[in-house]
């Protein structure tokens, strides 16, 4: 647990579901948008289980050709197929036998295979294509998706049976934007985490630099926190990471609605002062404030502030 950074309330709650059902066998559901660091949740239970010393098998649904999805699922035997290897091939629930398989992507999985593998599940076997004996299996399945799956049972586009299946325990992971107090943590990590791969001694990130990164949308979450930081280390070498190393696209802050409430009067002492702490960069007082720069320059023209 200790590699899911953050103290967040929604974090705590996960980990602490986590480690109630880690050693349940039930089959988890993982769901989130895109970076939010799925696997590393999927990790957690896997490692907190009785399964540890087992395998931990990882298969990307949407980044397998659907045609190839069923035989690296569930292998095959020689001469299946043109271009079936001489012996055949292991699957992956085969190679997580006593351990845990996890299906990235679930949703993009093809309507046909979803059948197959709800019957694997309430089996607990697998045959190989072109094989004619089944073969026991003993896998716990943690699948993980970005996508709606009750919407795509609508759309009929996922099983409903194979969903209820799957969807014993559902943690929801939350989007960075909601858990920006994790931020401080999570760059702490990743920091230290380049620093051991590039030799580097990147110190931290400045105080300023943190309640920027607070005020952002990152829509690519922690993937996107992730890459931002070790770009960072790489341009900081020694010492602190600044606003100029940091690299987050000027415009993409979020605005600071409690900037736009606030009396004109206030704004205004606000606007200076940042200016002043910024040494006239107006770029960098639009991030001390919270604000995009064209809001700054619109609020220079209108406090006539020179």
């Amino acid at each position: 647990l200790d590699y899911i950074i953050g103290t967040s309330q929604a974090i705590q709650q996960i980990k602490s579901t986590i480690a109630i059902f880690a050693n349940s066998g039930l089959s988890i559901l993982l769901t989130g948008e895109t970076g939010v660091g799925k696997e590393v949740f999927a990790n957690a239970l896997h490692q907190l289980s009785s399964r540890s010393t087992s395998n931990f098998v990882k298969i990307n649904c949407a980044a397998i050709p659907k045609d190839l999805l069923e035989s690296e699922l569930f292998g095959y035997e020689g001469g299946a197929f043109t271009g079936a290897k001489k012996g055949g091939k292991i699957g992956k629930f085969e190679l997580a036998d006593g351990g845990t398989l996890l299906l990235d992507e679930i949703g993009e999985m093809p309507l046909p295979l979803q059948s197959k593998l709800l019957r694997v599940l309430q089996e607990k076997e697998v045959e190989r294509i072109g094989g004619v004996t089944p073969i026991k299996v003993d896998v716990r399945l943690i699948c993980s998706t970005n996508q709606n799956l009750t919407q795509l049972i609508q759309d009929g586009r996922f099983r409903a049976d194979l969903y209820y299946r799957i969807n014993t325990i559902e943690l929801a992971i939350p989007p960075l934007r909601d858990r920006l107090d994790d931020i401080p943590d999570l760059c702490n990590f990743f920091v230290q985490k380049f620093n051991r791969e590039n030799g580097s001694y990147t110190q931290g990130v400045e105080q300023e630099v943190l309640a920027l990164m607070q005020q952002y949308t990152w829509p690519g979450n922690v993937r996107e926190l992730r890459q931002t930081i070790q770009t960072a280390v790489l341009m900081t070498g020694n010492g602190m990471i600044t606003t100029e190393t940091l690299g987050l696209p000027e415009e993409s802050y979020m605005a600071n609605s409690d900037f736009s409430l606030i009396d004109d009067e206030i704004q205004k002492e606000r606007i200076i002062k940042a200016l002043k702490q910024a040494d006239g960069n107006k770029r960098q007082a639009a991030r001390l404030l919270g604000i995009s720069p064209p809001t700054l320059y619109k609020k220079l023209e209108q406090y006539n502030i020179q």
